[in-house]
């Protein structure tokens, strides 16, 4: 089976860019493509068998996501990692991921504050052997479950690409600050608690937004200088 096959193998119609965009997304953000690689389109495009045109559409839609540079006499390379970059873009994401969770609050059903629960639950277990990468998986799936019923599509669209983005800039937050986790986990019960109990959706927006920053700022803390 070619690289293109296996990438495009569980969505037999998927386009060539977007099987291209797979690909190089899941290299960068495992980071077998490090910062400041160079993403060679002739040398892509023949790893999938393909023609440069939809690795080109597929690089371009990694550098709308801030996931690749692209410099004139250069080319194409994978984003070196900031710390300021990567602050503005965990503070922006704490704007709108909160604010889609207070749109999205009132719509959720108590099955799905459950599910919630029990992804806590699994985050709660993971702290005595803490593997932060995988904490950060499990934890983009339990804030999952609180946003997408945001009813706004831009808005969706805009957490989809914060999280995204972040995936980039960092394997995970809790590297450096792994006793945040902790505090996370009490405040995840704290933010369904007011979900359930009916709040003001623009408190459990507040309490959202408040929850990503706080731990932006325990990294500002822990690493002042990058």
């Amino acid at each position: 089976m070619t690289a293109v096959q296996d990438a495009g193998a569980a969505t037999p119609r998927v386009s060539k860019s977007a099987a291209a965009y797979a690909w190089i997304h899941e290299r960068i953000t495992s980071r077998q493509f490090g910062p400041g690689y160079r993403l060679v389109l002739g040398d892509i495009a023949g790893e999938l068998a393909m023609s440069v045109v939809p690795v080109r559409e597929a690089i371009r839609r990694l550098e709308a996501e801030g996931l690749v540079t692209f410099e004139h006499n250069v080319g194409a390379r994978v984003a070196l990692v900031d710390q300021t970059e990567y602050v503005f873009a965990m503070q922006t994401l704490g704007v709108v991921e909160g604010a889609a969770t207070g749109i999205a609050a009132p719509l959720i059903t108590e099955a799905e504050l459950q599910r919630a629960e029990e992804v806590n639950g699994r985050l709660a277990d993971m702290l005595d052997h803490f593997d932060p990468h995988q904490f950060t998986r499990v934890n983009q799936e339990f804030h999952a479950v609180l946003f997408e019923r945001c009813t706004n599509p831009h808005l969706l669209d805009l957490v989809h690409r914060g999280w995204t983005r972040l995936s980039g800039l960092r394997d995970s937050t809790f590297d450096f600050v792994p006793d945040r986790s902790r505090e996370s986990v009490k405040e995840h019960a704290e933010i369904i608690g007011l979900i359930r109990t009916g709040a003001d959706p623009l408190q459990i927006e507040l309490a959202a937004r408040d929850h990503r920053w706080r731990t932006v700022n325990a990294y500002l803390a822990a690493r002042p200088h990058d």
